[in-house]
């Protein structure tokens, strides 16, 4: 039903794929490997209503091959309620599958790798803000989006990297004291950002990104001297020190506008690799220096498993999430969708 029919398709898929900057060179694999599987999936998505979210850090011929909507997490979860296909395929990490999964509750919701998981989300439990929320009463909780359905659902709002200091800024008109999960790194650079003190007026969780949490910032100073003008970008789940060396602080959506918006003589580009791959397509004509990481979760989503998600999904792969904590996580993700504009 899917199969490519003859090689007329896969000479037009291929030119496809060159034509949108997925060049051998920005690819693990020839392009007429990777057009085989792209034009098998994109017919069989048609055929199946499904549509395809994929997350930025995933690799180039999955976002430029077969995605339908590409963002970060926030552009993920908002765009998702817009979709009218029956199904969604989501190429990212669990927690965000459970996202559209809590935003699309009468949508089926597929994760293509059961090992697409995420240390932030699996480093802190519902249990664990119950306990937080009884320790610091009338605190609202912020959380992260990188968490669970069961963590969003005793949470007040949720966040990602491009809303959380406003949103935070304006908890704060009502509140002295606010609760903010689970990425201490994160939470650092905001109460810096916010000038509060953490542990008194930002109450942090002890939680990290397994990618960001091991940059050094003492190799930044070497590429500023290796690469005089350079612009240094970095993920706001970075370390404060590297933070502070850096010259933007942002999520993944605000490190690509800036360098869209900006011209500068090479770009040094902190966080998971997928993004410098996808600068590279879409920026061509500037120069990017990918000081990366490779998150093992991202990038166990592949073609192959996509393609086999689509043509006999397997029970433990679709997402559902029991309706008492599904509503509870929405009222927390529609808050954000109010407090971030």
């Amino acid at each position: 039903m899917s199969e490519v029919r003859n090689k007329s398709e896969l000479n037009e898929e291929i030119k496809r794929l060159y034509s949108i900057g997925l060049q051998t060179k920005c690819a693990g694999r020839s392009l007429e490997d990777i057009a085989g599987l792209t034009a098998r999936i994109n017919k069989l998505k048609k055929e199946k209503n499904a549509v395809i979210c994929a997350h930025v850090y995933q690799i180039p011929e999955i976002i430029c091959g077969i995605g339908d909507i590409i963002g970060d997490s926030y552009r993920l979860a908002a765009e998702s309620r817009n979709t009218n296909a029956e199904t969604i395929i989501f190429c990212g990490v669990h927690f965000m599958a459970e996202t559209a999964k809590i935003l699309n509750p009468e949508k089926k919701v597929y994760i293509p790798s059961l090992k697409a998981g995420c240390s932030l989300s699996e480093g802190i439990t519902a249990e664990d803000v119950i306990k937080l929320k009884a320790a610091h009463p009338g605190a609202p909780v912020a959380t992260y989006i990188n968490t669970s359905a069961g963590v969003k659902a005793e949470s007040d709002v949720i966040v990602t990297s491009a809303n959380a200091e406003k949103i935070l800024r304006k908890l704060y008109e009502k509140h002295e004291k606010i609760i903010f999960v689970p990425d201490k790194f994160m939470g650092l650079n905001l109460a810096k950002s916010l000038g509060k003190t953490p542990g008194k007026d930002l109450i942090l969780w002890n939680g990290s990104c397994i990618v960001h949490e091991h940059f050094d910032s003492k190799l930044i100073k070497t590429y500023r001297k290796n690469y005089p003008g350079i612009v240094a970008l970095a993920h706001s789940e970075c370390p404060s020190e590297v933070i502070n060396a850096v010259d933007f602080m942002g999520g993944t959506g605000d490190m690509l506008k800036y360098i869209q918006n900006t011209n500068a003589s090479a770009y040094l580009l902190i966080t998971e690799c997928g993004l410098g791959e996808l600068a590279r397509i879409k920026f061509p004509d500037k120069n990017f220096i990918a000081m990366c990481r490779l998150c093992p979760y991202m990038k166990s989503i592949t073609l192959e498993n996509v393609l086999a998600t689509l043509e006999n999904p397997m029970p433990e792969q679709e997402i559902n999430v029991p309706a008492d904590i599904a509503d509870k996580a929405r009222r927390a993700l529609d808050k954000m969708f109010e407090l971030g504009i």
